[in-house]
């Protein structure tokens, strides 16, 4: 099961929160699962990108909620969970039946929207998972890189954390490649940038290496 892309939360019917984020490194995690030999659903938020191949199943969604939902659905059977989207941690409190429109009269000079916090999917998930099961988060930082990703390993159960720097040029949103640390309760592991394919390869392979202990 592998979460991937943004999420858009509505503020009417017109507009939305989100990010910038592309869902490239998901759907490349998919795809490399799938050239391993695994069964993947996808769970995709909004993106403009597709995938082909027979062992990979796409639900796709547009809210925090629904990305919940849909990963909920299939976690207890899941193997291996990756959580590589970029889920809105807010979302409008009240959504705007119609378009929000401006005043002539000037009275419109700010906007207050009063968000909500959204459920933390991974964190959720996680409380779920049982021991045979492998999660893996991803942390994408600006500061205390390192000491976040190793906190977020530990309040959201995963077994790996994949940890990016928007200080790391060539890396994070927008981009065809990225520069990743590899975080687990034993240490970190930094790779070069490469581009996302091969990073998705890095992924996945050290996610194998250490599945076989539990599988011998």
């Amino acid at each position: 099961m592998l979460t991937a892309g943004p999420t858009y939360e509505p503020i009417d019917p017109v507009r939305f929160i989100g990010n910038h984020s592309t869902g490239k490194m998901g759907y490349a995690l998919a795809q490399e699962f799938a050239d391993a030999g695994f069964e993947v659903t996808l769970v995709s938020g909004p993106t403009n990108l597709s995938i082909e191949h027979p062992a990979v199943q796409v639900v796709r969604v547009q809210t925090a909620q629904e990305m919940y939902e849909a990963a909920a659905a299939v976690a207890s059977q899941a193997d291996i969970w990756v959580f590589a989207a970029a889920v809105a941690d807010y979302r409008p409190g009240t959504v705007a039946t119609e378009k929000i429109k401006k005043r002539d009269d000037g009275s419109d000079e700010t906007l207050v929207l009063e968000l909500v916090k959204n459920i933390d999917i991974a964190a959720t998930l996680g409380q779920t998972k049982r021991p045979e099961q492998f999660s893996v988060g991803f942390a994408l930082e600006t500061q205390d890189e390192l000491r976040h990703a190793q906190d977020k390993l530990r309040r959201k159960n995963f077994d790996l954390v994949v940890l990016n720097s928007l200080r790391d040029a060539g890396a994070g949103f927008r981009h065809d490649t990225n520069k990743i640390t590899l975080v687990d309760a034993n240490g970190a592991t930094a790779f070069e940038l490469k581009p996302k394919a091969a990073v998705a390869h890095d992924i996945v392979s050290a996610i194998v290496a250490r599945l076989q202990p539990h599988v011998a």
